[in-house]
């Protein structure tokens, strides 16, 4: 069968669209690039949705501009939020306590995830976001995202630094096409984010499902084409990123090595 839908359709039954679709609400205030993307449409048949998947549309929108090669830093933002550019101060900083709070809800309600791709490049180099990332790669099991879509999708996350002086709001949204584990159109590749309301910047969240359960057991890909053997991942590691506690794969250095080559790990400068 070409469209896999897994434990996420059963996990959250006939009602997943109808109840997820519903868009969030923003402060936006008449700005044609921060309009709401339309949402997909509210089906309550899976059968019918699994026919139709010609109904697919992207689900998580960007600002316009950023797929044209103008800026590229734009695709770092969740149009719903994107009130224009930060500054390079209020990126760094935004990231770090977003990673915080991230972590931090996900420990609190005992969802596993960990860091993935050029977040856990940057981990492996200095325990921190690399100094030019613009957002945050994470990852889950598809259990774990089936668990985040039944019990808090849309939830929003109110948030205060230590120190008091650093207060925001995130909001976790689960794509409604995260149901369909294949890649399909191949605009839905990120299945969950968590988003800072107040400047749109997000962590991206994809999830790991075992494609061919019967000849490959150990074997879970994402919907980007990125394949682990349970073994890279498990058992995970526990570290520190951004001065929280955090997971890493088992195997992270080979993990690297594969996704940016050795270069990435023995390269002192980037970007001047």
């Amino acid at each position: 069968m070409n469209i896999r839908s897994f434990v996420l359709g059963l996990a959250v039954g006939s009602s997943y669209l109808s109840q997820i679709v519903t868009s969030a609400p923003t402060d936006n205030k008449n700005n044609d690039q921060n309009k709401q993307p339309p949402p997909p449409p509210v089906l309550n048949d899976m059968n019918y949705l699994t026919l139709n998947r010609s109904l697919e549309d992207k689900y998580f929108h960007e600002p316009v501009g950023h797929e044209k090669g103008a800026d590229d830093r734009l695709g770092h933002y969740d149009v719903r939020y994107f009130h224009g550019m930060v500054s390079e101060e209020e990126r760094a900083e935004s990231l770090h306590h977003m990673v915080i709070a991230y972590l931090d809800f996900f420990r609190l309600h005992k969802l596993e995830t960990w860091i993935a791709h050029g977040t856990l490049l940057g981990w492996w180099w200095n325990g921190e976001l690399l100094p030019w990332d613009w957002d945050v790669d994470t990852q889950v099991l598809d259990t774990t995202l089936a668990r985040m879509a039944r019990e808090f999708n849309r939830t929003v996350t109110s948030y205060t630094s230590t120190d008091k002086k650093f207060k925001r709001k995130y909001l976790l949204d689960i794509n409604p096409w995260a149901y369909f584990r294949d890649r399909g159109p191949g605009h839905n590749i990120i299945d969950a984010r968590w988003i800072d309301t107040s400047n749109g910047l997000y962590v991206d969240i994809t999830a790991l499902s075992r494609f061919n359960p019967d000849d490959e057991p150990h074997t879970w890909e994402c919907k980007n084409g990125h394949v682990y053997q349970m073994d890279d991942l498990y058992p995970l590691r526990q570290s520190k990123f951004e001065g929280t506690k955090a997971f890493v794969p088992f195997r992270y250095q080979e993990l690297l090595t594969e996704e940016y080559s050795v270069m990435a790990l023995t390269r002192t400068s980037f970007q001047k």
